[in-house]
């Protein structure tokens, strides 16, 4: 077998339907089928049971894919870091960032481009549940993304954590340094960032609920800039973490510290899960886990 024919088995077991494998490999029906009679009498086994036009991994067959794509995942990083090493480090990479941003980025991205100065980017922003399921349909090559997220389907490195804070339009009769209870941030009104049951949103629910309060959620907003926007202009309070409140023009309102236990807003870097990464990819993902190091030693000091 060869590598063409390892990547039509591949096609055949994701897809179990020569029609659909055939469409995948933009070729006709009739080469594919005959490329998987061969692959057979050369192994002797059968590597798929035949349902009508359905198919069904074997035992034999299973074996061979796991195989075919770890040889298939090998010669691609073969190939990749061969002409890396040719032509010095560049290519485009494709990094999504969380609508609650990362005021890390935009300086490590302006490090990087001092160092790899034929590497360009393609930046998009969106919310962590579509930025994880474009890092997993291999739409993006990495993304920055708010937790908590089910991780299982990637590789990750976490970036730190901030603490929250309790935004509003009116200062509060304290101190600003004075610390808010979620009993008194339960009397307001509510714009919370994200979506239900992802990421921060969340992690701020679960806040309120284990110390058996309900809050008055007026709005969900994935957009931060519209979030602040809306807080602003008397519509509701809300929690973020306080460079969010930097990033998005909220000098103007007034931030409080929240009660302990403080629970953290936690940031993670995250890529498909075994995948061939490539060198700018890696050289990206060592700069932010540098920077954000120097930045929770700074904190510490």
């Amino acid at each position: 077998m060869d590598m063409k024919q390892l990547r039509y088995f591949i096609a055949l077991a994701e897809e179990l339907q020569v029609t659909s494998a055939a469409n995948r490999l933009h070729m006709s029906q009739p080469p594919l089928s005959q490329q998987l009679k061969l692959m057979e009498t050369e192994l002797g086994v059968m590597l798929f049971n035949r349902n009508g036009r359905h198919l069904e991994l074997t035992a034999p067959g299973m074996t061979l894919y796991e195989y075919a794509l770890t040889i298939t995942r090998l010669m691609d990083q073969a190939q990749a870091e061969v002409r890396e090493s040719g032509l010095g480090l560049r290519g485009k990479l494709a990094v999504g960032v969380n609508t609650l941003s990362d005021e890390r980025l935009p300086r490590v991205l302006s490090t990087f481009r001092t160092f790899y100065p034929n590497v360009t980017f393609r930046i998009q922003q969106n919310e962590t549940r579509m930025l994880a399921k474009l890092v997993k349909e291999k739409a993006l090559d990495l993304a920055i993304v708010r937790l908590p997220i089910a991780l299982d389907d990637f590789d990750y490195v976490e970036l730190g954590a901030e603490p929250l804070y309790f935004v509003t339009l009116n200062p509060l009769d304290r101190h600003p340094t004075e610390a808010v209870t979620y009993a008194q941030i339960a009397e307001h009104s509510l714009v919370l960032p994200s979506t239900e049951g992802l990421g921060l949103y969340h992690l701020i629910l679960e806040q309120f609920h284990v110390r058996g309060l309900s809050p008055t959620v007026a709005a969900e907003c994935s957009d931060i800039g519209m979030l602040i926007e809306l807080v602003a202009s008397g519509f509701g309070a809300s929690i973020l973490p306080i460079t969010s409140l930097r990033r998005y023009g909220g000098e103007h309102l007034h931030a409080y510290p929240i009660e302990g236990p403080q629970e953290l807003s936690r940031s993670a870097l995250i890529w498909p899960k075994q995948q061939y990464l490539s060198k700018a990819a890696q050289r990206l993902i060592e700069l932010l886990q540098t920077h954000s190091s120097d930045i929770r030693q700074n904190s510490q000091k």
